[in-house]
């Protein structure tokens, strides 16, 4: 029997409306000091048609708050006022997890919070420049050198902020592993350089984060917990490509084995054939719900579903401007354009002003 994209799919202990997913998209709009608001639930809110709703990258700590105006999960405030969004969605049928991202080097002091600070898996600085509050762009700085006490507190941060994502009444957890982040940061030899216990061979530099999956398992249930990978990706680029196989290929086995609930593929860049074939191999290795995410068109999602190279495929910059959008694909209605020039701001517009679809009669 063929698979439809309008069909339900049964995740984990939860059933989805639809194999749509909505991909995080950073739209800081936390512009009190990274505090989700009422704007944010009106804009998840909107978008609840979608099967899957997995919002925005949140960090689990304030030295994760890297750029202006993300949201952070690591105390009862951030609690409360994600109930808005979560009620927001749940209240139109809706299903949402919540992405955990921590940026580690990819940050400014400018950006964090009294006493955070820029950490990484090793003293590498992020080439580049990055947006400031108060200082325009700037070189990213070189990041502190965690400690293996502090990577093992930090462990325990992402645990402590899925738990707050559940009291939040988040339907589960992302975590990102991917796009050059704080996890992806330690799996990547350039940005790695570590002797001790994360830092080396393969197995050592996926420690970090399996011991968070690992952790969150233990803590709210491998039901609720995922994970965004994002191999042949710009943060792949000093890597081999051998090393980059070598390593995704281990990731997923110990995925698999720990049976997660999904593995959600990111591809950003190039259109490499190496990084797809690596897609192919992982669905082999990993038994679990894949999700796939790349500029899709509603034929070449449809196509994606059909050959069972995924369950689930995700939508991100079409979700900014049709908050309808699996009802536009449904009835064969046209999409918004692309307008970039309200995807970052201060307030609603280019946010939640976009309109549903109206039938003409």
């Amino acid at each position: 029997m063929s698979k439809n994209l309008f069909d339900t799919y049964q995740l984990g202990n939860i059933t989805l409306n639809n194999s749509i997913a909505m991909a995080p998209l950073t739209r800081c709009r936390a512009i009190d000091n990274n505090i989700p608001n009422p704007l944010m639930a009106t804009y998840y809110g909107q978008r609840a048609g979608a099967g899957l709703i997995i919002a925005e990258g949140t960090s689990p700590s304030p030295d994760g708050l890297g750029y202006t105006n993300i949201p952070g999960m690591f105390n009862e405030q951030h609690v409360a006022t994600w109930k808005l969004s979560t009620e927001a969605v749940h209240s139109k049928g809706g299903k949402i997890f919540l992405q955990l991202m921590h940026t580690g080097r990819i940050a400014h002091a400018d950006n964090l919070p009294e006493g955070a600070r820029v950490v990484g898996a090793s003293a590498i600085a992020q080439p580049g420049e990055i947006s400031t509050y108060n200082l325009g762009k700037q070189p990213y700085p070189t990041p502190h050198a965690m400690s293996t006490e502090e990577v093992k507190a930090c462990i325990e941060e992402f645990v402590q902020s899925a738990k707050y994502s559940m009291a939040a009444g988040f339907d589960g957890v992302e975590i990102h592993c991917a796009h050059g982040y704080l996890p992806n940061q330690f799996i990547n030899t350039a940005s790695n350089q570590r002797t001790d216990e994360y830092g080396g061979s393969i197995e050592n530099r996926c420690r970090f984060v399996l011991e968070i999956v690992q952790g969150m398992i233990a803590a709210i249930g491998a039901e609720k917990v995922g994970i965004r990978i994002s191999p042949f990706s710009y943060a792949d680029t000093k890597e081999t490509p051998a090393l980059v196989n070598e390593t995704y290929q281990y990731l997923a086995q110990q995925l698999n084995s720990l049976g997660l609930v999904y593995v959600h593929l990111s591809h950003m860049g190039e259109a490499n054939p190496a990084k797809f074939e690596l897609w192919k191999s992982l669905r082999a290795l990993y038994k679990g719900t894949l999700i796939i995410c790349g500029d899709f068109t509603l034929e070449t999602a449809q196509e994606a579903i059909t050959q069972n190279r995924a369950d689930l495929i995700a939508f991100g910059r079409d979700f900014i401007g049709n908050p309808d959008l699996v009802e536009r694909f449904k009835n064969g209605w046209p999409l918004a354009e692309r307008n970039r020039n309200g995807w970052y701001g201060m307030d609603g517009k280019g946010y939640t002003d976009y309109p549903f679809y109206q039938v003409t009669v």
